[in-house]
């Protein structure tokens, strides 16, 4: 059968218009153009001249290099217009790439033809700017080479993760993020008017994975998902990106092994794909390739005594843990650690009790080290449908919203489970960065939604 790339005459794999003669600068700091004439066309990371010198660093999205411009090599109106613009003009420039141990990077580019392309207004950003006014010209920032390199690392942790689940038999789906559903409680949602409905900004994709496993058995999604928590810590936003995951057949133990196969695998991926990003930002990329599972389970009961013991005395059964309680957990400790049985009580009206403990539910917190906290959260699924309903009546949620979902254990229910994951949180720790407002281009806050 024809595919579609043959029936319109489209290669498929052509990716823009091809530019010959233009080089990344990645290639020239690869060593690939030592001695030869290259065209670089990028923006001005920084400027200075003296005389008839001028030094252009100049950058693309694959790195930065030192360009030297001399009056008399380069012409004379092209040297005078190019010494005069400012941090983040943009430029196409030609020159012979040389070798140099004093330039950054170990290469430079002796100019031979400069053209300013845009020369840029005065950048408002300087250095050791206030948090707010970076957030303020946050679609400046992004330029940024920290934010770069956080950008790039994210892409190649997304690639990692779609290649998993594409290994191992997942089907990605598109669920809505529009839903009459408050699936994780009434007082963090969303809510706006649908056409004279309530509706809500989704706050998980769960319940509509759960629909979608009795078509594919292992399903996953990722899409945005909205928390309206009034929580300024350093690891909330109010929009986030939620990559979740739903599974036939399998129940809490299974759950367990799909998460830590994922994340080791992503973690491995990225540290051997984003070596110079990792380590720049102060993560050391052997630290994500020593993580291995399987990961230590830690059953709720056995925490809170843990917790008792050693500095919470005061923490009692029953609660659910904050911050200080998830870094003295993994005080100490190098691998992610799971969190399991917690109480029913803190825990949402899907997960399905412990057989073996009525007042816990089977699930699970996975706990990332060096105090980054929860990046997942999990549960086998409650299929009983009378427990259900009975444990919404309990919320006092309306019934007549749910019975597309009541509908999913009338026909053909199994043994399932599932769990979100986080991935700015994951991201935090794998760049061992301070913020999760720093690991999207444009974060949401309790406090900021421009730009």
């Amino acid at each position: 059968m024809m595919g579609a790339s043959e029936k319109i005459g489209l290669d498929p794999v052509y990716a823009g218009p091809v530019d010959e003669t233009r080089t990344a600068i990645a290639d020239i700091l690869a060593g690939k153009k030592t001695g030869k004439d290259v065209v670089v066309r990028g923006w001005i990371h920084r400027t200075r001249s003296k005389g008839k010198l001028a030094f252009l660093v100049v950058r693309d999205a694959t790195g930065t290099i030192q360009c030297t411009l001399k009056q008399g090599v380069v012409p004379d109106d092209q040297f005078t217009a190019a010494a005069a613009a400012l941090m983040e003009s943009s430029i196409a420039l030609t020159g012979e790439v040389k070798e140099d141990p004093r330039a950054p990077g170990g290469f430079e580019i002796g100019a031979k033809e400069v053209q300013v392309v845009h020369a840029a207004e005065v950048f408002p950003i300087k250095e050791h700017q206030s948090t707010e006014l970076l957030m303020d010209l946050r679609h400046l920032w992004v330029r940024s080479q920290e934010q770069r390199r956080i950008q790039r690392i994210k892409h190649h942790m997304l690639r990692a993760v779609r290649d998993w689940f594409h290994a191992n038999g997942f089907t990605e789906v598109t669920p809505s993020v529009i839903t009459t559903n408050a699936a994780e409680g009434g007082s963090d949602v969303f809510k706006f008017d649908y056409f004279g409905q309530e509706a809500y900004l989704s706050q998980t994709a769960q319940m509509y994975l759960e629909a979608l496993i009795f078509a594919h058995e292992k399903v996953y999604s990722l899409t945005p998902s909205f928390r309206a928590e009034k929580s300024r810590t350093l690891r909330h936003l109010t929009e986030f990106n939620h990559l979740e995951a739903e599974m036939a057949w399998m129940g809490s133990e299974d759950n367990m092994k799909v998460q830590e196969s994922l994340i080791t695998y992503t973690a491995h991926t990225v540290a051997r794909t984003c070596h110079e990003e990792l380590t720049v930002l102060g993560r050391d990329p052997e630290d994500l390739l020593a993580i291995k599972a399987p990961f230590e389970r830690l059953p709720y009961n056995d925490a809170v005594t843990f917790l008792n013991d050693n500095g919470f005395p005061d923490f009692k059964w029953g609660e659910d843990f904050g911050a200080p309680h998830e870094r003295k957990l993994v005080e100490g400790r190098t691998q992610p650690v799971f969190i399991t049985n917690f109480p029913k009580k803190i825990k949402a009206f899907y997960m399905k009790e412990d057989p073996d403990d009525a007042r816990v539910v089977l699930c699970n917190d996975c706990l990332a080290p060096e105090g980054y906290g929860e990046i997942v959260g999990a549960s086998e699924r409650e299929v009983d449908i009378d427990e259900i309903v009975r444990k919404l009546k309990e919320e006092g949620a309306t019934l007549a919203n749910y019975e597309w979902y009541l509908d999913l254990r009338r026909y053909g229910s199994v043994r399932h489970s599932g769990f979100g994951l986080g991935l700015e949180r994951l991201l935090l720790w794998f760049t061992k960065q301070e913020h999760v407002r720093d690991m999207t281009p444009f974060p949401r806050t309790t406090n900021r939604a421009y730009p």
